[in-house]
This record gives C-alpha cells, sequence and structure tokens, in this order.
C-alpha cells in the first residue's frame, strides 16, 4: 500500500509496571532521535497493530506504541476469568500515558489514534494539554450517550438490518431494550458457551459494520474468539459506565486544545462513529482541520483513508 510506509519491526521493548497489579506492554520503532508519537490502539481492547507503526516516517518519528490495560500483552488479560476490571478506567490509562512519556524522558508527543483511540488521545490532550505537540485522530468516538445508542441501540440497525438480528440472537428476548447492560452480564457468564457466543456477536456486529465494503480480514479479525471475548469485555465495561466521563466531557471541554495542531480524518460514511461527531468536534477545537473522507467508512484501509493519514504525519514531521 503507497500510502503506508514499509513494514517496521519494533527496535525496544517491554514491560512497565503502571501500578494496581497491572503491566503494560510497550515498544518503539523509527528513529530513537527523531519526533516522538504515541499511537494508541482502538477497541478498547484491540492491542497494538503492527500496521499502526507504518503511518509514520521512520526515519522522522520515534514511534512509540503500548497495549493499553486488559489488553494485548499486558497483563493481567481481560480474558482470563476471574480479573476484576475495577482499575481499568479510561483515567487510568491517561495515567498509565503520564507515566511511560516520564519514563521514556519524552517532554512533549504527537498523539494519534483512531475510534476508541480518539476516545483516549483526547482524554489525555484535555487533561495534559501541554505534553502534546499534535493530534491526529481518526473516526473520532466521544462515548456520548447518543453514539452508544446509535451502534447499539438501534440506529446502525437501519443500515445492516440481517448483522443487527445476528447481533441480537443471544440477548433473551426481555432484555434487548438495553443491548449494553444485557451483553455486560452474558459475557461473564458461568458457561463458557453463552459467554463465547455472546463475545463473537458482540465482536462480528462491529467487524461487520466497520468498512464501507465488506472485508473477509475484518470478520475473521473480529470472529476470533480470544480476540473476541477481549475486545467484547473490555469495551462493554468502558460503555457500561460511560468511560468515566461526564455526558458529553470531551467536546465540551475541546477548548482546552487551542493551540494544539490537529487533523480529524473521518469516513463520509463511517456507520460506527458517524461525522456529526467529528463534526462536533471540530467546531470545538480552535484551530483543528477536519478531513472528510468520501467513499470512506470506519476502517483505516477505506479508500482515501490511509493517504489522509500520511499526509497529516508528514505534514507534522520534522523538516
Amino acid at each position: 500500500m503507497d500510502d503506508l510506509y514499509p513494514p517496521l519491526a519494533p527496535h525496544a521493548q517491554g514491560m512497565l509496571d503502571v501500578g494496581d497489579g497491572h503491566r503494560i506492554h510497550c515498544e518503539q520503532a523509527g528513529n530513537p532521535d527523531g519526533k516522538p508519537v504515541v499511537v494508541l490502539h482502538g477497541g478498547p481492547g484491540s492491542g497494538i497493530a503492527p500496521l499502526t507503526r507504518r503511518h509514520f516516517d521512520p526515519g522522522a518519528y520515534r514511534i512509540v506504541l503500548f497495549d493499553q490495560r486488559g489488553a494485548g500483552r499486558s497483563t493481567p488479560h481481560i480474558g482470563e476469568d476471574g480479573v476484576d476490571p475495577a482499575t481499568n478506567t479510561l483515567w487510568h490509562l491517561v495515567a498509565d500515558m503520564e507515566l511511560l512519556r516520564e519514563r521514556l524522558g519524552i517532554d512533549r508527543w504527537q498523539v494519534f489514534g483512531g475510534s476508541w483511540g480518539a476516545t483516549l488521545a483526547l482524554a489525555y490532550a484535555e487533561k495534559h494539554p501541554e505534553r502534546v505537540s499534535e493530534l491526529v485522530l481518526r473516526g473520532v468516538f466521544t462515548v456520548r450517550r447518543g453514539e452508544l445508542d446509535w451502534l447499539y441501540g438501534g440506529g446502525a440497525a437501519n443500515l445492516f438490518p440481517k448483522e443487527w438480528e445476528d447481533f441480537l440472537a443471544p440477548v433473551p428476548a426481555d432484555r434487548r431494550d438495553d443491548p449494553i447492560a444485557a451483553y455486560a452480564e452474558l459475557v461473564h457468564d458461568p458457561d463458557p458457551a453463552v459467554r463465547e457466543r455472546a463475545a463473537l456477536a458482540w465482536s462480528v456486529w462491529e467487524g461487520a459494520t466497520v468498512s464501507l465494503f465488506p472485508q473477509e480480514s475484518f470478520v475473521r479479525q473480529y470472529s476470533e474468539p480470544k480476540f473476541a471475548l477481549t475486545f467484547a469485555r473490555l469495551a462493554l465495561h468502558y460503555f457500561s459506565h460511560g468511560a468515566w466521563l461526564e455526558e458529553g466531557q470531551l467536546i465540551r471541554d475541546a477548548g482546552r486544545l487551542a493551540g494544539i495542531p490537529g487533523v480529524i480524518v473521518q469516513g463520509r460514511y463511517d456507520a460506527v462513529c458517524p461525522p456529526a461527531t467529528a463534526y462536533a468536534l471540530h467546531r470545538a477545537w480552535p484551530g483543528s482541520r477536519l478531513r472528510l473522507i468520501e467513499g470512506a467508512g470506519h476502517a483505516v484501509n477505506d479508500p482515501g483513508v490511509l493517504a489522509a493519514l500520511r499526509a497529516a504525519t508528514d505534514g507534522f514531521r520534522p523538516r
């Protein structure tokens, strides 16, 4: 893909003890003396994706990635039975980023994230604006009630009726008025068959809606049982608590981003995180640039998205 830099292996990796019994897996790639950027994965729960290293010129950027609490190679893993998620919240993740920044000796870094990664990027930047050189966001999600209702309350069902029917199938008929609450119980059911069926249905629903055109690679990824259980459990934990945000908080507080250059890359036909959220953020964030990509949905590899992300990171690289 010409819009990505060549495949890139990490040159350093390890585990960081962030407290509360959690250790997060971290890695660095690119130029150790380059411009620092931290890449925030989606989900919550998706874990580091090697492709995300390739959004950056490896000769210009010091690329930092980490698996968020409970995901990827971080421990304890949410897919294990009996793991208490009480110390896994949005604000724990923000604190983990600050600890990682300090341990790496970085003063300010670019923050890059898509979907849930954009949520975390905004929360971090609004709390620590002095530590952010630029923001690059894709498929913006801010966990407002209307955004959750769109995807899990029947809005997107108007575009994907068969897939919505499959999504609801594991949920008892008398619980379908609140799928998030029902699924939050089902993915922790004592019966392994029940929780696996629920996790797969939850995960496959996003895999079916993520791209403008069906992509078998997404269906395979979201249908893998271990991925699905992690993805479902963490997402439901966060969404059941509104990500520990006040309603509309991330857009309400976007004025704190004034002076931070930023690019928002958003698919016009994003069925997971519709463009209304990105537009609201753009209006509230002084100096931001909104790139609305025609012919694209939520997926990072939908037409035009990768090119827009590369243009953003190239635009911010050192001259």
